[in-house]
């Protein structure tokens, strides 16, 4: 059976309310535009009748398969559980909520035609031409704010980094390596990309508030996570703004001593006279302790590069090897055999139907 053209990948966690309606209208969008496609619908340990409806939609519907496993282990790990499941050529990944309407999806998928030089796309409502509606104020500061730091810590170049809208290239994400099991995939996915070299661009979305069911939100572990990364991503910012601050400080109470020495006031037993010295030297320790981090993030995207390339040459070993298989079969050799088969989808999963 030849491969789909677009697969969906839809993690789900206590989704029962917005289904089926959410995978039929994935499913009606891609079929007005006459994509071959499949829905991946990642079942992450749902403890409501999310399953049971799933398998019920999958009896009537050959394009949705079904991944599922327990306990529940967190959306990156729904992720990456429906991007190794996918076989389609464009990989795209959407809210099971809709807070971000299928029609994204076309125009995701339309990008990677107009441009062919891009790997990812990033539905983005922090950009131009891109709105919210009916998000919290309280929610959509905090995401705007986060948004911004990391951005930042990224070199500016995405608004939007923690987002669930994206469409890859699937030989760009299947040779990404991914670990993380938490909200944090999407920096960890952004961040790699971009250091190996890949292409992204953002689309102006439209996010809206979730309708149905109930948000798996969690702002202490969110905004941890987030902070975690920003200092990993880029350490100057942060060792480099404690190092000057510090620096600074020494500086101004150098400064005064000077002005206590002229004025012949200077009394040198005073705590001042030890603790300038003392906290310039701390702040020049900290600022040094941001460049080596910083060598290191540098050494770390040339390390995924060569990561890329790599896989790249991977892939190209395998064709030729499929192409001048003995008495001319083209069956797939060994190494692309192992790996199609999941490496990891929890304890099992279960495939509801094949798209013909």
């Amino acid at each position: 059976m030849a491969n789909p053209r677009i697969s969906v990948v839809v993690p789900m966690h206590n989704e029962a309310a917005n289904l089926p309606d959410t995978l039929l209208a994935i499913a009606e969008e891609l079929r007005t535009q006459n994509y071959s496609f499949e829905v991946v619908a990642v079942n992450d340990g749902s403890t409501d009748d999310t399953g049971g409806r799933l398998r019920a939609l999958a009896s009537v519907a050959p394009w949705l398969i079904i991944v599922d496993y327990g306990p529940n282990r967190g959306r990156g790990y729904a992720i990456r559980a429906g991007i190794t499941r996918a076989r389609g050529e464009t990989i795209c990944t959407i809210d099971a909520d809709l807070s971000y309407t299928p029609d994204h999806l076309t125009q995701m998928i339309e990008a990677f035609e107009q441009f062919p030089a891009i790997d990812c796309v990033v539905g983005s409502p922090y950009i131009a031409g891109g709105r919210t509606e009916g998000v919290s104020p309280w929610r959509l500061w905090l995401s705007r704010w986060g948004n911004r730091v990391i951005s930042l810590a990224m070199g500016g170049r995405i608004k939007t980094s923690t987002g669930v809208l994206r469409a890859y290239r699937a030989s760009c994400i299947k040779n990404t390596e991914l670990f993380a099991d938490g909200k944090e995939l999407h920096l960890e996915i952004l961040s790699k990309l971009l250091a190996a070299g890949y292409n992204v661009i953002e689309l102006p979305a439209t996010l809206r508030g979730r309708k149905r069911g109930k948000s798996n939100f969690n702002l202490r572990g969110i905004a941890s996570s987030h902070l975690l990364f920003s200092v990993h991503e880029r350490p100057i910012l942060l060792f480099g703004l404690i190092g000057m601050i510090l620096i600074g400080l020494g500086a101004l109470g150098g400064a005064y001593i000077l002005y206590l020495w002229q004025s012949a006031a200077l009394n040198p037993s005073r705590p001042l006279m030890t603790l300038v010295p003392l906290v310039i030297l701390t702040g020049i320790q900290i600022l040094v302790f941001g460049f080596l981090g910083s060598g290191l993030a540098r050494l770390r995207r040339e390390i995924l590069i060569v990561q890329r390339e790599n896989k790249e040459l991977e892939h190209k070993f395998d064709k030729l090897a499929t192409k001048i298989s003995p008495a001319g079969t083209g069956e797939p050799s060994a190494s692309e055999n192992e790996q199609e088969a999941p490496t990891f989808v929890g304890d099992h999963q279960s495939v509801a139907a094949e798209q013909h």
